[in-house]
């Protein structure tokens, strides 16, 4: 009887696992419908950066945040305005400034006088207190206020006068960062560096681009963006994005790839000879996620090693650090990180 009673939970299991399988299959293809619809959308207002939405796309997909480095004028601001509206969150934006003060993005308890001569704080939100937050050149305000933004990026909640404050969900970080005028500004810790899920690089339109953004811009008419998601919408597409399987060859291919770039562990003289430090764990998780949300992306129900290559500029390119001499030669690290991402079988 017990036999019987153990192969009929068996397979009653299976079978489960089975309609789970086909009920994630399915929201997967359905998924992948809706973002081609908020993709097209972007590139109705966004022209010439397929990959810069792509990427920006899974780090919001994987539930990260992403720095966007690139000169001014090639429409950072406009594709966070832009995906707020698509994506259906409460966009904000905050311009960073050496005089700016943790107070000015968190918020501050202000003391108020009710009836009867009775005196209480209140906390009064800052910025932060949105869903889609743009931290425009993040590496001009001073130390102080960059690391405000740490605990906001990794817990998603914001200690103010001891109290602590939940911020909305989903919370998402855009942060931009110009490559020039470096007058003035104070570079990024490593500790938030490693908050964002992927440095995007923002590089020049091509000529079609460019071509068809002057027609579509200085015209009498603006092409506005329309809403393609909703914030539930987008929230149960994150939750997908943990559900889909990663096979063992992308899982060591991540694996490979993340601790091949650790010059203190690996017998690979080149990385020991150029690379002064490497990534950590979240450079691997980052990995994971952002396959997963790529593949799903492109209408695919698993990532791939391609995947994985493809990714691995943006998700390493802040986690790791050249040695002085290999800076000294004038080698890159986007070389390194392509010459590791190749050897990947």
């Amino acid at each position: 009887m017990v036999e019987v009673a153990t192969a009929s939970e068996n397979a009653l299991d299976g079978m489960n696992d089975a309609a789970r399988s086909l009920a994630t299959v399915a929201e997967a293809e359905a998924l992948a419908e809706k973002l081609g619809r908020v993709r097209a959308g972007i590139g109705r207002v966004i022209f010439g950066q397929d990959q810069v939405i792509e990427q920006v796309l899974v780090a919001i997909l994987s539930g990260g945040h992403a720095l966007l480095v690139g000169v001014p004028g090639l429409g950072k601001t406009k594709l966070v305005d832009t995906l707020g509206t698509v994506l259906g969150l409460d966009a904000r934006r905050v311009q960073f400034t050496p005089d700016l003060m943790p107070a000015d993005i968190l918020g501050s308890e202000v003391l108020e006088e009710g009836e009867g001569g009775r005196r209480a704080f209140r906390f009064l939100p800052g910025p932060i207190f949105c869903q889609l937050l743009m931290a425009d050149e993040i590496n001009r305000a001073s130390p102080r206020t960059q690391s405000a933004l740490l605990q906001a990026m990794q817990e998603q909640r914001v200690a103010v006068a001891g109290t602590l404050h939940p911020l909305p969900v989903p919370f998402h970080v855009l942060a931009t960062q110009n490559p020039i005028e470096q007058e003035g500004t104070y570079p990024l810790p490593e500790a938030q560096l490693d908050r964002f899920l992927l440095e995007v690089d923002v590089p020049y339109p091509d000529l079609a681009a460019e071509r068809a953004m002057l027609l579509a811009t200085t015209g009498s008419r603006d092409v506005k963006p329309e809403a393609a998601m909703t914030t539930a919408e987008l929230l149960a597409a994150q939750a997908l994005i943990r559900r889909i399987p990663v096979g063992e060859k992308v899982l060591d291919a991540i694996l490979a790839l993340v601790r091949g770039a650790r010059p203190e562990g690996t017998s690979n003289e080149m990385v020991r000879r150029v690379l002064a430090w490497g990534p950590g764990p979240r450079a691997a998780q980052a990995l994971m996620l952002a396959s997963r949300a790529r593949a799903v992306l492109d209408g695919r129900l698993a990532p791939s090693i391609d995947d994985v290559r493809a990714l691995a500029e943006p998700v390493l390119r802040h986690r790791m650090a050249l040695s002085f001499s290999a800076r000294a030669d004038g080698i890159r690290l986007s070389d390194v990180i392509r010459t590791l991402a190749e050897e990947l079988g």
